[in-house]
């Protein structure tokens, strides 16, 4: 990678199918990056191009940095993956060798709120079963009675970001009682938006309505499973846009046909894409949509964007405006 002295060396070693806009590389060089683009599949080719690296950079999901493959990165000091979930991400090797990993939830919370309230009313209200009813060439109001109302009901949310938070704001004409479990949410954030703090326990226990939004990460696998699901009200409604393997699916699709749980809509499967023959795509309880909740009109253009301006503060050397292992201390020094 040629580069020059004083200036940030980024490697972006995946493009996930996009193609790199010029404006990009020119807003990019004026804040002080050098900047070097090639597809990384395996270790040689993280060898080759990104060895000397200040900063890798993943526009996507690839894994490529798993299986020990960190190693072959002697100067890297920072990480940025352009999304929100970083479970492609080796998170805590890169904290131990003194390597920030930054990402860009920002980019994506707008449509993943929206895609939550779409899914919660495509569920509560079925339309998915009255638009397959109508289709059919039935004309029969009685087909998808509404499961709940929305007005005035509890909605528990697991994990309280940005998505979290922009959800509460938009739903905030309904009237409805927030609980929310988020052991790393910055104190005071919760009452700063009308949340009320709960654990586990009771956010299953109490809500009409439970939405995910934790990462992925080995403490938040299968976190909902039997015993969550068992708490739950029998007319409550599961809603997961974060990560599938969040859920222990076994056990949902065991409360869904046992009457346990009364719906979920779903954006997200343990294995994606999900097999043909999973009981969750025949259940006319569960609404499925194909890990689409972060697309948006502008989806692309803002995860250029929120890249940008964390490269920039990271060529600064600042803290990005987010970054998933605050504890880590970096092998350079950054200020606030």
């Amino acid at each position: 990678m040629s580069h020059s002295p004083g200036r940030t060396k980024v490697a972006l070693i995946t493009l996930d199918g996009q193609s790199l806009p010029d404006a990009v590389v020119q807003e990019l060089a004026q804040a002080g990056v050098d900047l070097s683009v090639s597809e990384c599949t395996n270790r040689a080719d993280l060898a080759a191009h990104a060895a000397d690296a200040d900063v890798v950079w993943l526009f996507g999901g690839s894994r490529v940095l798993h299986d020990g493959n960190l190693a072959a990165l002697d100067r890297c000091w920072a990480i940025l993956r352009t999304g929100s979930g970083t479970d492609n991400v080796p998170v805590d090797e890169a904290t131990a060798r003194g390597i920030l990993v930054a990402n860009t939830p920002a980019a994506f919370s707008d449509g993943v709120s929206d895609h939550v309230i779409g899914l919660l009313f495509t569920v509560v209200r079925r339309l998915a079963a009255l638009d397959r009813s109508m289709r059919a060439g039935r004309w029969e109001q009685a087909t998808a009675v509404p499961l709940n109302s929305v007005e005035g009901r509890t909605l528990g949310l697991v994990g309280f970001g940005h998505v979290g938070q922009l959800l509460v704001r938009k739903l905030r004409g309904f009237e409805m009682r927030v609980l929310a479990h988020d052991p790393y949410a910055r104190p005071g954030t919760l009452a700063s938006h009308g949340v009320e703090p709960a654990d586990l326990g009771r956010v299953f226990s109490e809500s009409d309505f439970v939405s995910l939004h934790c990462p992925l990460t080995p403490e938040t696998h299968h976190l909902v499973g039997e015993a969550q699901l068992r708490l739950m009200k029998p007319s409550a409604i599961l809603i997961n846009t974060a990560r599938g393997p969040v859920v222990n699916e076994p056990a949902l699709i065991r409360a869904l046909q046992e009457g346990r749980l009364a719906a979920a809509g779903l954006d997200v499967f343990e294995s994606e894409p999900p097999a043909a023959d999973n009981p969750l795509l025949k259940m006319d309880n569960v609404v499925v949509t194909p890990h689409g909740a972060g697309y948006s009109v502008n989806g692309v253009e803002l995860r250029w964007r929120h890249s940008i301006a964390a490269l920039a503060a990271l060529a600064a050397r600042r803290w990005p405006p987010s970054c998933v292992n605050r504890q880590v201390r970096p092998r350079v020094e950054l200020s606030l």
